[in-house]
């Protein structure tokens, strides 16, 4: 599976930014697919994850704020961000694997990163 992240930008303080993540290869193993993220100096973190019947799950901090969704004719998932703040400045990565929820340990596939910066 191939993942293409883009989206990302220079956003102020309680902007809005739409994260884009195209899956491509073989579709049936991205089964869930999520968002993470790595501020500078931190470790990568998760954000938001999906799963084929759209349940999904958020990390505490962006609950309200971020609403991940999936568009399965496009093999495409979103990841819309409001009320940004600049602690949400990370890199986003694209994510996938067969496991419920997701974390670190259950990705199989990674995407490339897009920055996201949010001015104070």
């Amino acid at each position: 599976v191939q993942l293409q992240a883009s989206g990302g930008g220079l956003v102020q303080h309680g902007g809005s930014l739409k994260l884009s993540c195209a899956a491509s290869g073989r579709i049936e193993d991205a089964y869930v697919m999520a968002w993470f993220r790595q501020a500078p100096g931190e470790g990568r973190e998760f954000v938001a994850g999906i799963i084929w019947n759209d349940v999904t799950n958020y990390e505490d901090s962006v609950k309200g704020r971020f609403t991940i969704s999936r568009d399965s004719a496009k093999d495409t998932i979103y990841l819309q961000m409001n009320s940004l703040k600049p602690d949400d400045t990370a890199i986003y990565y694209c994510a996938a694997g067969q496991t419920w929820p997701i974390r670190m340990r259950n990705v199989d596939y990674w995407g490339e990163g897009t920055q996201v910066t949010v001015s104070s």
